[in-house]
């Protein structure tokens, strides 16, 4: 699940905050990415079991509007297809799911706001009363309907967003607000892998996409902290025309990681860590950000490559 890209925003995160704060310790930055790691598959898993938190309130609306026409004397028969829908089921069964949910205590109750805004978005929407009231029921049906709530509805949610901030602070974690819609789309992809045949067994994403990412993150924040006084010196000295002081703190990091990936990593193209630094600059720091640090990178590359010090072929701009 946790990619490359996905890293590269970890590791720059990390050694901002570890610079910010002069008491922290290499052990302390290494402990926090590998935490910035289990932060986000817990957002995974806690997105995933909105299905069960979602079908859970829809439940408790069946059974309040029952008592009221109990009381009322009134002849009201529910559509319960809805809280009976069989991917919201097997989600609840999933071993994996239930596991890290109850280790992580990972509970909807300080977002309960957004689930009881999204319900009603739910309740409005077309492709729910297509839903209920279509003639055939089928598992697929299910599943479809799951896939549109994420898609739909969760993702770009402003509700969404501001249960997760709550939701961070009670639980300890972090990102979660800024990677809801990042971490919907995994959500999505684990949709599709169930069928109507899955178990309890059924599995979910890993954390990694594969062991080498985690020590692509271990070795790319070892990098860039023991490379830190050389980049600084490296930037420093190409910012003719700029305020060293007024350079913003998280384009420098930016600049050290690249060049910390670029050194450090042969197999990578260099290209690629480019790019994958450049929009990083576009996402997390100043509206023209990317263009100063393409511009730094690309003049400290430049000289590398004439002293002998970089062998990665590319054309500089």
């Amino acid at each position: 699940m946790i990619n490359r890209t996905m890293v590269r925003t970890r590791v720059v995160q990390t050694l901002f905050a570890y610079y910010k704060n002069p008491g922290n310790t290499t052990l302390t930055a290494r402990k926090e990415l590998l935490k910035s790691f289990a932060d986000t598959y817990d957002l995974y898993c806690t997105l995933l079991d909105f299905a069960n938190v979602l079908t859970a309130y829809a439940q408790q609306q069946i059974e309040e509007k029952a008592a009221r026409a109990r009381a009322t004397h009134s002849d009201w028969k529910p559509n319960r297809r809805f809280v009976e829908n069989r991917l919201a089921q097997q989600l609840f069964d999933n071993s994996a799911l239930r596991r890290r949910v109850e280790e992580q205590h990972l509970a909807w109750d300080s977002g309960m706001s957004a689930v009881i805004a999204i319900y009603r978005q739910l309740e409005e929407s077309d492709f729910y009363r297509e839903y209920m009231e279509a003639e055939e029921w089928s598992y697929e049906q299910d599943r479809t309907l799951w896939r549109r709530i994420y898609q739909h509805l969760l993702t770009n949610s402003e509700e969404l967003r501001d249960a997760l901030d709550e939701m961070e602070i009670v639980l300890d974690k972090a990102n979660w607000a800024n990677d809801a819609d990042v971490v919907v789309s995994y959500v999505i992809k684990t949709i599709k892998r169930f069928t109507k045949d899955s178990t309890s067994d059924q599995e979910l994403l890993p954390m990694f996409d594969s062991e080498d990412e985690l020590r692509f993150a271990t070795e790319l924040l070892a990098a860039a902290l023991k490379g830190h006084e050389r980049y600084e010196q490296l930037i420093n000295t190409h910012l003719k025309g700029f305020d060293a002081d007024r350079i913003a703190y998280m384009d420098r990091i930016i600049i050290e990681t690249a060049l910390a990936e670029i050194e450090a990593f042969e197999d990578i193209a260099l290209t690629v860590s480019l790019n994958e630094y450049i929009e990083l600059a576009k996402e997390y720091s100043g509206d023209k950000s990317y263009l100063f640090v393409n511009g730094i990178l690309n003049q400290i590359l430049r000289e590398l490559q004439t002293d002998g010090q970089l062998f990665k072929a590319a054309a500089l701009k």
